[in-house]
């Protein structure tokens, strides 16, 4: 994707925040653990935040958390959500953050609309040494038999491959973090997935994928006919066609420290 689809892409989101707040999924909570695991004190920055998904998370884990989101309308869905969060408007390219100010960066579902060559060295800047940079992202088991099917029909504008378990270990080891960054240095990356499968129905599976930037940017007709196909899909299905059941679902992280 170049730097023009990416731009588009990654702005898309906002005219659909209120969905996004409804449908998207959150983080398991032992995922985020992980990500914090070697960082030196409690101070986290969320960045790319969104409608505030991972933030919330963080908030129940007792983290001193700051959001960072650039898109106004996700980051007032956030604000309605979270009102006691800090929740600044900025970007990875330009984070509103002093010096060495955070001990931990995280970014949910958003590592990958990064600039790394510009958010690298503005990373390093707001990480104290010592502090961890992860990225998180909720990944489709395409494992289970259905899922895979469903992701056939879709297409990759619906379930890419950095949306499975194995498209994502792929697509971002060592591809979305910062080796070094002016005068600082990132260790070695590590990868791990945890457990955390959505309780969904058709319509809000749907619903779900609905608010993937790939369906967004989508011309109107071109999206009903895709969701129309994964709806159908769905109802077809003996696993799926029924009422709620498990999507099966990895959080899967992507963590360096700062040396």
């Amino acid at each position: 994707m170049d730097q023009g689809q990416r731009l588009l892409h990654s702005s898309s989101f906002g005219a659909a925040a209120a969905a996004y707040a409804e449908h998207r999924p959150d983080y398991a909570q032992d995922a985020v653990c992980w990500a914090l695991e070697p960082a030196p004190g409690p101070r986290v920055l969320d960045l790319g935040a969104g409608t505030g998904k991972l933030t919330a998370t963080l908030v129940a884990l007792g983290v001193d958390v700051i959001a960072v989101e650039p898109d106004l309308a996700m980051l007032a869905q956030l604000r309605r959500t979270l009102p006691t969060v800090r929740a600044l408007p900025g970007s990875a390219e330009a984070i509103p953050l002093r010096d060495g100010s955070v001990d931990a960066v995280l970014a949910g579902n958003a590592m990958h609309w990064f600039d790394m060559a510009v958010a690298g060295p503005e990373i390093a800047r707001v990480l104290a040494p010592g502090g961890t940079l992860a990225g998180l992202w909720n990944v489709m088991d395409d494992g289970v038999e259905w899922v895979a099917g469903l992701a056939r029909v879709g297409g990759s504008a619906a379930i890419g491959p950095r949306d499975t378990p194995a498209g994502w270990r792929a697509e971002t080891a060592d591809a979305h973090l910062p080796k070094s960054a002016g005068t600082a240095r990132f260790g070695s990356p590590e990868q791990a997935g945890f457990p955390h499968g959505q309780r969904r129905t058709a319509a809000s599976l749907v619903a779900t994928i609905a608010t993937r930037a790939g369906i967004l940017v989508m011309p109107e007709q071109e999206q009903e006919a895709t969701l129309g196909r994964m709806r159908a899909f769905l109802v077809s299905r003996p696993e799926t066609a029924h009422g709620e059941f498990t999507l099966p679902m990895l959080t899967a992280v992507l963590r360096v420290r700062r040396l």
